[in-house]
């Protein structure tokens, strides 16, 4: 009997550690902005999916100190179009270009990102013209 409530155990337990990745956030409508802490992801009005995946590079100007230059963070993106099984890897800059993507008939625009290890960002979504 302990031999089958070990195994039951064991099975529960590999359970809880099998994902199939971030659950969105929510769906975002067009025109509307949202933020996002990395990991986190949200559905676009057209089912497509938006995650962040991680913040990349920052060297902006820390706040109090005086800089020649306000610097640069790059945040690694990933867009999932609806019904796709592939996903396409992009970047998005605070200062440098790019910072918006074109997701199908969606632009994606990075218009804040919060000062942290693991900053927040939020994102405009646009439908294109």
């Amino acid at each position: 009997m302990h031999a089958k409530f070990a195994h039951f155990a064991l099975t529960i337990a590999l359970a809880s550690c099998t994902t199939t990745g971030a659950q969105p956030v929510n769906t975002v409508a067009d025109g509307t902005s949202i933020q996002l802490a990395p990991g986190q992801s949200a559905t676009l009005a057209d089912d497509s999916r938006l995650d962040y995946v991680k913040l990349d590079n920052d060297s902006r100007c820390r706040p109090g100190v005086q800089c020649v230059w306000a610097g640069d963070a790059v945040i690694v993106m990933r867009w999932t179009p609806a019904n796709a099984m592939t996903a396409q890897d992009f970047v998005l800059h605070t200062t440098l270009d790019p910072k918006s993507f074109d997701a199908g008939d969606r632009t994606i625009t990075l218009t804040a990102l919060e000062r942290d290890d693991a900053p927040k960002a939020t994102f405009q979504v646009d439908s294109k013209p």
